[in-house]
């Protein structure tokens, strides 16, 4: 028996009302295909050109994502990637941007470097009593810096000192008179002897013509012998004495050397009381300029010193090269300097290079950069025109260029 339902569906008209039929159960409806391929190159070309301006212009997000990573623009190269020339850090950095070139960092320094004024030696305690100098003064060398606070007991001992020379004159001065008046008084008593003696032997040849003739005593004329004897001895005693002075016999001459010597002695305590009292002051050991001050007056000056002191007449630039890099460096060789603060670039040549490889000591706050490059100092004088420019920028860091294009 056909059923009811299906002969009474095929008497029914086939109508479209927009609606598909759903599909039985157990069949998966299948959808049509889109062409997605051929989207995929401009997927990759739209990923190459953000990378690269990316990379380029390194915009805000990107640049904190590096912070925050601490990764670089192509650290995993030889060469970094999209990094500006003024940027560069670190000495592994350093590329030869051209065909003989040689791009190092470097600082700009006076002829001879920066000196820091310190203290004398012996007056570490001591504090600033005054500063006879300001920024920017130019002093020449044995001008006075400043003045410490332990002179006025420096100069007590110089007045002590310069008292106990004027003692010691006076005591030279007291033996010599003393040689002098004792010569004059053995003189005297020589001059009395020889009287008192020639009256004598007056009185004995008397007594001898009395006791001829038997007028005197031999016992008064023994007691005339006597007295002649001893005045002709007083008289060769007193003579003795004269000769000890007139010559400066041992004794005599003791006494003298000896005021002698304490009078040079404390001429020796003066002198060094002078040179103690230098001390108290600081004084310029060349020509320069004064470029800072690091301590007030009432302060104890420290490792810092009292001030930096350079000869900016002259600038120079200190360029740390790469140690692989150094061989191509030659005295003569015509360098360039740059920097953000500069205005212009700066020309210098080569004119010395270190004997010594060492540790880099120009970097940036970079946290990934390296501090332990191994790096040749380069000293490059700058000329004329470039030095007065830079005169004003002691230790600015910079670029420095060198061209070893005509030593090659």
């Amino acid at each position: 028996m056909a059923n009811p339902d299906r002969s009474q569906s095929a008497d029914l008209p086939l109508t479209d009302n927009g609606l598909e039929a759903p599909a039985p159960e157990g069949i998966k409806q299948t959808q049509p295909r889109r062409p997605v391929l051929g989207l995929v190159p401009l997927v990759l070309a739209s990923m190459f050109v953000g990378g690269v301006i990316g990379l380029y212009f390194q915009p805000p997000a990107l640049r904190a994502f590096f912070e925050t990573t601490g990764l670089t623009p192509g650290a995993g190269t030889d060469t970094p990637i999209a990094v500006a020339l003024a940027k560069v850090s670190t000495q592994e950095e350093v590329a030869v941007v051209s065909e003989g070139d040689i791009v190092a960092l470097g600082r700009i320094l006076p002829a001879g470097d920066v000196i820091r004024i310190a203290t004398p030696f012996g007056a570490s305690d001591a504090r600033i009593h005054a500063l006879t100098v300001a920024v920017g003064d130019t002093v020449a060398q044995g001008d006075l810096l400043a003045i410490l606070d332990n002179r006025p007991d420096l100069e007590s001992g110089v007045e002590i000192a310069a008292a106990t020379v004027k003692v010691r004159e006076a005591t030279l001065m007291q033996s010599r008179e003393t040689v002098r008046a004792s010569r004059e008084e053995a003189a005297a008593n020589l001059e009395r002897a020889e009287v008192t003696a020639k009256q004598a032997q007056t009185e004995l040849a008397r007594a001898t013509s009395l006791l001829d003739r038997g007028v005197t005593t031999r016992a008064d004329f023994d007691e005339v012998v006597a007295r002649a004897t001893e005045a002709a001895r007083d008289v060769e005693r007193n003579r003795a004495t004269l000769s000890r002075y007139n010559t400066l016999s041992g004794s005599v001459q003791a006494d003298i050397a000896v005021a002698e010597a304490n009078l040079e002695a404390a001429r020796v305590d003066l002198r060094r009381a002078e040179r103690d009292l230098e001390r108290s002051v600081v004084r310029a050991p060349q020509n320069g300029t004064v470029l800072d001050i690091n301590v007030q007056v009432g302060e104890r000056p420290d490792t810092d010193g009292i001030l930096n002191l350079g000869n900016i007449g002259q600038m120079t630039v200190e360029a740390e090269v790469y140690q692989t890099l150094i061989g191509r460096v030659s005295i003569g060789d015509p360098v360039t300097v740059t920097a953000a603060a500069l205005d212009g670039v700066l020309n210098g040549t080569v004119q010395a290079i270190g004997l010594e490889i060492g540790r880099q000591s120009i970097t940036s706050d970079d946290p990934a950069a390296n501090t332990d490059a191994r790096v040749v100092d380069v000293i490059v004088k700058l000329d004329p025109d470039s030095s007065d420019r830079a005169k004003r920028y002691t230790n600015l860091e910079t670029i420095v260029r060198i061209d070893t294009a005509r030593s090659e």
